[in-house]
């Protein structure tokens, strides 16, 4: 359901053929259309939609690629990100993502990840999450090392499969 305080909210999706299909069901819910920026959409159009964007009272939604939404765009304006499907590269997504984060970001920003459960999706989740944790705890340790640096237990140990 749409919020009443007239947020704008920014859809990512990996697949450049899904943003038509979510775009056209966002519509039904916003009772408005939104913009789609992809790969495929020429520079003067996704110029102009982030122009809109930004300076328009109330856009309901953009959808956008992922690859799109990680390419250095500024995105202040939205406050709501809803990632509708997981890519397996968490950096990928955190970069799609921190484009809310960018200077002149004055208002709140969520994050939301789409997992069905009992699906591919939630086991990309959890392989995500666990990549995520991996990186995080290697870099909180202080104890990074190159890949090239490991010793053969170390790298074993990394590629190791927890059954």
């Amino acid at each position: 359901e749409p919020s009443m305080r007239k947020e704008k909210e920014l859809g990512i999706t990996q697949y450049k053929e899904m943003c038509e299909p979510l775009s056209q069901y966002l519509e039904t819910i916003f009772h408005k259309k939104g913009y789609i920026i992809h790969g495929g959409i020429p520079a003067k159009s996704v110029r102009k939609s982030l122009k809109n964007l930004m300076t328009k009272p109330y856009v309901p939604y953009i959808v956008l690629s992922l690859k799109a939404a990680g390419t250095g765009l500024n995105l202040t304006a939205p406050t709501t990100f809803i990632h509708f499907d997981r890519w397996w590269n968490p950096a990928v997504e955190n970069q799609a993502s921190d484009r809310a984060y960018t200077i002149g970001q004055t208002k709140e920003v969520f994050v939301h990840k789409l997992v069905s459960n009992g699906t591919i999706e939630e086991k990309i989740d959890k392989l995500i999450e666990s990549k995520q944790e991996l990186a995080n705890s290697i870099l909180a340790s202080g104890q990074e090392k190159w890949i090239t640096e490991l010793d053969t237990n170390e790298l074993m140990d990394l590629l190791r499969l927890d059954v």
